[in-house]
């Protein structure tokens, strides 16, 4: 039997959980008149929350009710390929004319006689294409059969803030126009609050934001249980709350422990207590290499030695044994909380105190400073 689950960033797992509000009012807002709320929405989230798989549940709603959709990573030079490639070939769809044909020139039939002169008429002061103005075609193109135009941009970041205000205000104008458009895009909770502090890009912040924190406990059950019994096999009790315990509401872990603990003994009838617990350490030790390593890396040496303090305690931390340990003032030290519970690395579990907020990120740090 094959594993059902997904591990892999993106991709969309056999069951989407925990996710249902911002898919309700985007349901309802594809269904609504321009001009609603949710037509511009934001989501952020740390890695592995799911932001790439909502932004395709999204497009797939989206394109049940055969709306465009442009589906696009924010990059340098974006704007000008989605209106160099991607609005032309969706425009071509929309009109059905892939080709033009121009024919200019004298024709002379046999002895001179029956001459024909062909001209093009051409327009004095023809506008260049550009990606307003293509994005307003095709939403007008659409708009014609009741439909729109979805634009979603994922791992939006300040590199490529040029191209951001290009398409922002571009999406800007057709709001104001009353084109049947939606905008959605996904990143980091540190990117979106950078790009939301560009002085041309304020109109993102009038924008719906939902975050994507843990999954609630009855979420990851049914996520780990549906999946697992939809494929033949099924889970003892004890094992489906030992899965979902290793998981901590973290979409990515549910689906790299279901991953592993059905890998244990994929010929068995039934997932054990025994599997579970060998498929989540199997999913722990892989949780650092995949989610935690590449987090630490977006942040500077001292935001690092601060999360490294951290890991000295068992479990929550004062800040005045942090400073100390980091060998600064408390008011050094406070400014790199705040940073840190702005990218939510950490998170205030009281006054005074501060806690891990990525998952295993302490066995992690401990593990590294050990050289293990």
């Amino acid at each position: 039997m094959p594993n059902p689950f997904t591990p892999t960033f993106g991709v969309t797992p056999p069951l989407l959980v925990g996710r249902d509000d911002p898919l309700i009012d985007f349901r309802a807002t594809l269904g609504a008149a321009p001009g609603d709320p949710n037509r511009a929405i934001l989501l952020t989230g740390m890695r592995g929350s799911g932001k790439t798989v909502l932004l395709n549940a999204f497009e797939d709603e989206a394109r049940a009710r055969r709306w465009a959709v442009i589906s696009e990573t924010t990059r340098p030079g974006i704007a000008g390929e989605i209106a160099a490639t991607v609005l032309p070939e969706l425009l071509a769809e929309a009109t059905g004319h892939r080709t033009t044909t121009t024919v200019e020139g004298v024709n002379v039939s046999a002895g001179g006689f029956g001459a024909g002169v062909t001209r093009r008429r051409r327009e004095r002061y023809q506008p260049a294409p550009s990606l307003r103005s293509q994005l307003t075609e095709l939403a007008d193109r659409y708009d014609e059969h009741g439909r729109g135009v979805l634009l979603s941009l994922d791992e939006i970041h300040r590199e490529a803030a040029e191209d951001l205000r290009a398409i922002a205000q571009a999406v800007q104008h057709l709001f104001r126009e009353g084109r049947q458009l939606a905008f959605v895009a996904a990143g980091l909770p540190s990117a979106i609050d950078g790009v939301l502090s560009d002085a041309v890009l304020t109109f993102l912040r009038r924008a719906e934001r939902f975050h994507l924190g843990a999954v609630p406990p009855v979420d990851v059950a049914l996520a780990l249980r549906q999946p697992i019994e939809a494929s033949g096999r099924s889970i003892t009790d004890e094992a489906l709350a030992v899965a979902a315990a290793a998981t901590q509401g973290y979409p990515f872990l549910i689906q790299l422990v279901g991953y592993h603990m059905w890998a244990v003994d994929p010929g068995a009838d039934t997932i054990d207590a025994r599997q579970a617990r060998a498929g989540a350490e199997r999913a722990m030790r892989r949780i650092g290499r995949l989610v935690n390593e590449p987090a630490l890396a977006d942040l500077s040496a001292v935001d690092r030695q601060f999360l490294l303090a951290m890991a000295a305690d068992a479990g929550p931390s004062r800040m005045v044994d942090i400073a100390t340990r980091m060998g600064v003032s408390r008011s050094y030290a406070s400014q790199y909380r705040l940073r840190l519970i702005a990218a939510e690395m950490i998170v205030p579990t009281g006054r005074g105190f501060v806690d891990f907020n990525v998952p295993y990120l302490r066995d992690y740090l401990l593990g590294s400073a050990q050289g293990r």
